[in-house]
């Protein structure tokens, strides 16, 4: 269920790109002003995130979860049958407000329903749409865009989506929830208009000029709310987002690794295919199935990492993978226009390698510590960082190739790209060594088995299964 779920919400956020040139010559538009067909999602998605912790714990996990699935692809219905740029916009944004539900609402259905020591062997299988969902996404949008059309872009959610629906409806136990606290409106409203506002200025911001007055408005407006919300929510007795959580430290440490480990990782496969296609002059079709291979190295050492965690904990498997990230990063900031194709997956292969050390363990170890009846607003609270990081990554790589590209050239050098990985590399170091500072002992105890951290209370209907 929860796997499926991952899936579709990645791939919609990812396919939609490739799509834009097909729907700007059916619309008869330019795909500069399909902007906002793109923009829309990630902003409501932000705006979404801060309910999602109170609307799970008032109506139960599989309430939200099954409610968020039916918006989510009916929205996807409705975004392949637009019959213009207005009402596709619109159900990209019910698109978006669905997964920022989506993503919260399963991380914790998935980790209250699992142990800490369980947490780490499911890791193994989540990791796969984590991987495969952004390496797929392009050919599998190249693909439909070619033989079918734009809109089965968005009509291939339904096929998966409907049997998780429908799965969930017959196998996942009801959960009524419990009352929560007094509902903070003025945390929500405060709360969504700082991450939308934020959201927009980073997306904006290489398209747009991050001078540009648009912009600065944005970023300058975000960062406002963001104090002000952060204000709010200490000093409230029921905060909409419980920022305490962040005292305790594996958990704050583990998210400021995701914040800001996510830059390099997520940087590279952004800069990938922009690289083999405007500095190599390659095709889509051979850019994508370059960076595909960084997928097989993830599954790859995840496995390792599972194996591991309890032995050695996640400090030395995220600080080693870290560094592996920061190595790899140097060898693609070698690449230049003469630089094949199998060395450039071989070199994409071994960046999945490193980054199977990174996502899995900071993950599992940044609940192992958080009380069960606060599982909720944690997984609530590591989406909005992953998210947050996810959007800074192309917003860093962009920045980096305009400021060393000459004003007069068309498209940025290789030497603008080689700078970039540099760039890449130097955070990636930064984390690793951060990363050798976090301390994992109750991580580690957790997934030993030794506590009882985050025990299973959601249980299936069928004795003895599990949710996937």
């Amino acid at each position: 269920m929860c796997v499926s779920v991952t899936f579709i919400a990645i791939v919609d956020g990812a396919i939609t790109t490739v799509a834009l040139p097909s729907i700007a010559h059916q619309f008869r538009l330019t795909t500069a002003a399909l902007d906002g067909v793109v923009v829309v999602y990630p902003v409501c998605l932000a705006m979404a995130i801060p309910a999602s912790a109170w609307l799970v714990e008032r109506l139960g996990a599989k309430r939200v979860l099954l409610t968020a699935l039916t918006a989510f692809l009916g929205s996807s219905l409705l975004c392949g049958a637009a019959a213009g740029l207005s009402q596709l916009v619109a159900a990209r944004a019910v698109q978006g407000l669905s997964a920022g539900v989506l993503f919260p609402a399963s991380a914790a259905l998935l980790y209250s329903t699992f142990s800490s020591a369980e947490q780490v062997r499911i890791a193994r299988y989540m990791i796969v749409p984590q991987q495969m969902a952004p390496a797929a996404a392009p050919v599998l949008g190249g693909l439909l865009v070619d033989h079918l059309s734009w809109r089965w872009v968005f009509y291939v959610n339904l096929p998966v989506g409907l049997p998780a629906v429908l799965f969930g409806a017959l196998f996942l136990a009801g959960h009524r929830g419990h009352r929560p606290p007094r509902f903070d409106l003025p945390g929500l409203l405060l709360s969504a208009a700082a991450l939308g506002t934020t959201m927009f200025g980073v997306c904006e911001g290489p398209n747009r000029g991050w001078s540009s007055t648009v912009v600065v408005t944005a970023l300058v407006c975000g960062a406002i709310l963001l104090v002000a919300a952060a204000v709010h929510q200490l000093r409230t007795r029921t905060p909409l987002l419980k920022l305490r959580l962040f005292a305790n430290r594996l958990f704050r440490d583990t998210n400021l690794i995701n914040l800001v480990g996510l830059v390099p990782i997520l940087g590279a496969m952004f800069l990938g295919p922009l690289f083999l296609q405007e500095a190599q002059g390659r095709t889509a079709l051979e850019s994508g199935t370059s960076t595909f291979p960084e997928a097989f190295g993830v599954l790859l050492t995840v496995q390792v990492a599972g194996i591991l965690y309890a032995r050695v904990g996640p400090r030395v498997i995220v600080g080693c993978g870290l560094t592996g990230v920061t190595l790899v990063l140097l060898l693609f900031a070698t690449c230049d226009e003469h630089t094949g194709l199998w060395t450039f997956r071989a070199y994409m292969f071994l960046l999945g390698i490193a980054m199977g050390g990174v996502f899995m363990p900071t993950t599992v170890a940044s609940l192992a510590t958080v009380d069960r009846r606060d599982l909720a607003q944690a997984s609530t609270l590591n989406t909005v960082v992953r998210q947050t990081g996810g959007a800074l990554a192309p917003a860093m790589v962009t920045t980096a190739l305009v400021l060393n590209t000459p004003a007069a050239a068309a498209h940025p050098p290789v030497s603008a790209y080689q700078n970039a990985y540099l760039v890449l590399a130097a955070i990636a170091a930064v984390t690793a060594v951060f990363a050798f500072t976090m301390p994992d002992a109750p991580a580690r105890a957790a997934a030993g088995g030794t506590t009882t951290v985050a025990r299973r209370s959601v249980p299936l209907r069928s004795r003895g299964a599990r949710t996937r």
